[in-house]
């Protein structure tokens, strides 16, 4: 295990800093937290990721990772005796909860946010259906994953617990923006079983964001950022 000192490079509400939030947290590490603006980026950002240039960035003494999900990994390996495991023992189950996380990011997240992007109705409507078409499919993982316990992880919060727990308040923003259903108990019975377990957890409690925040966060981009006419 390399020791040293612990700083996150992140900014709020980002789904992807939340969710190392959560696994440091899980392992009951000590770190500082660092609020980036992606606007006017620090030299502190633009020297430990001068590649993609953007957070999260775990700084682990003089070592910078990049990449939440790759963040995550790099938590859960090199402090493999400290806390619960993230991701599987069994090299199988953990080949299956990296699809599923990388799934998220590259499907449900694009998805969501999609819809709050979306500047046609046309457009929002396809979006909407994706992030339906996405949650469903996670559905399904979670039945396989979980195997009949409380969290994709099995007793505990895993991998893609965290990935998906970590995007739950900009889908709920996203639900109140658009007026659209997206988590649904009579298409996701099982997810939204686990959302709310989830939610329950202390680790959810300390990390996720307040929803009507990220939802007053969301409107200001739709108009500052991403040229989407309010809806009257």
């Amino acid at each position: 295990m390399v020791e040293g000192e612990i700083k996150l490079l992140g900014t709020w509400p980002s789904p992807f800093a939340i969710r190392v939030k959560m696994v440091l947290e899980q392992k009951g590490l000590s770190y500082e937290y660092l609020e980036d603006d992606l606007l006017n980026k620090s030299e502190l950002l633009l020297k430990h990721n001068p590649i993609y240039k953007k957070v999260p960035v775990l700084i682990h003494g003089d070592r910078a990772i990049c990449e939440s999900l790759v963040i995550l990994q790099y938590i859960d390996e090199n402090w493999s005796k400290t806390g619960l495991p993230v991701l599987p023992v069994d090299p199988y189950e953990r080949a299956i909860a990296r699809f599923w996380a990388t799934y998220v990011d590259d499907k449900l997240v694009t998805s969501f946010i999609g819809i709050l992007k979306a500047t046609t109705e046309e457009a929002k409507a396809q979006k909407i259906a994706d992030t339906h078409t996405a949650l469903e499919l996670l559905e399904g993982a979670f039945k396989k994953c979980s195997a009949g316990k409380d969290f994709f992880g099995g007793d505990s919060i895993g991998y893609i617990d965290v990935t998906l727990g970590s995007c739950l308040a900009w889908i709920k923003a996203a639900e109140r923006i658009s007026g659209a259903k997206l988590l649904d108990e009579t298409k996701v019975p099982l997810l939204m079983e686990w959302v709310n377990r989830f939610l329950a957890t202390d680790c959810a409690k300390r990390t996720l964001p307040d929803v009507e925040r990220v939802e007053k966060y969301g409107r200001n981009l739709q108009v500052t950022t991403w040229n989407v006419v309010p809806a009257k």
